[in-house]
């Protein structure tokens, strides 16, 4: 019986090893879940979305103008961002009071964006709303937030090295409402876990974004 046991033990330890190994390979080479953490690509991506990142798909192919990527952030790796691909190599780039160009053409409105700011900037002060025209050098990728007037990119700390490019986006699996007065975590901790664990648990079906889980990011 003590036999039986013993060998029924070590297949459960057994499998969840397994299932841990092929877990980590997975999350290390093959999919990723990533969360967005602000409004900078609303609103095709909203604060509080859960995605799914696919880690081989520039193994096989070079990303393409208009992926929505995740990438190391140029000046701390340890930062991920969610941008979107709108110029690749040997491409001119210029933003001319909000309006996006590529190779002298207008782009505005190619790609899902949106300003929410009725402010211009001039380029001696900002290159949010007037920026270039540049070439993107060889390797590398300009990458702008859906919400302009509410995005850190390429404007502002440069061109994207495709080395730092970690993934495509695919699709949302899951989607948490921000609720500013939500309980934090503070001290004291153990309160404070109790008091997060009860309020999402008691907000789950109206914070959860039902309409937005599956969604397939384009």
């Amino acid at each position: 019986m003590r036999k039986r046991s013993k060998s029924k033990f070590k297949q459960y330890a057994l499998t969840v090893a397994i299932s841990l190994v092929v877990g980590a390979l997975l999350r290390t080479y093959v999919v990723q879940g990533f969360r967005i953490p602000s409004r900078s690509m609303e609103d095709t991506l909203q604060d509080g979305d859960f995605l799914l990142v696919n880690k081989l798909a520039y193994h096989f192919h070079e990303p393409q103008v208009g992926d929505v990527i995740v990438f190391e952030y140029p000046f701390n790796p340890s930062k991920s961002l969610i941008k979107r691909i709108i110029a690749g190599e040997g491409q001119v780039v210029e933003v001319i009071n909000k309006k996006l160009y590529v190779d002298g053409e207008m782009a505005e409105g190619r790609y899902p964006s949106k300003h929410i700011d009725y402010q211009v900037f001039p380029a001696e002060y900002s290159n949010r709303d007037n920026f270039g025209p540049f070439e993107v050098p060889k390797g590398q990728y300009f990458v702008l937030g859906d919400n302009r007037d509410n995005s850190q990119d390429s404007r502002e700390w440069g061109f994207l090295d495709m080395k730092n490019i970690r993934g495509k986006a695919i699709f949302i699996y899951f989607s948490w409402a921000p609720d500013p007065i939500a309980p934090k975590w503070e001290s004291p901790y153990i309160v404070s876990f109790f008091e997060i664990v009860f309020n999402n648990l008691i907000h789950f079906p109206w914070r959860t974004r039902w309409e937005r889980i599956g969604t397939v990011i384009q």
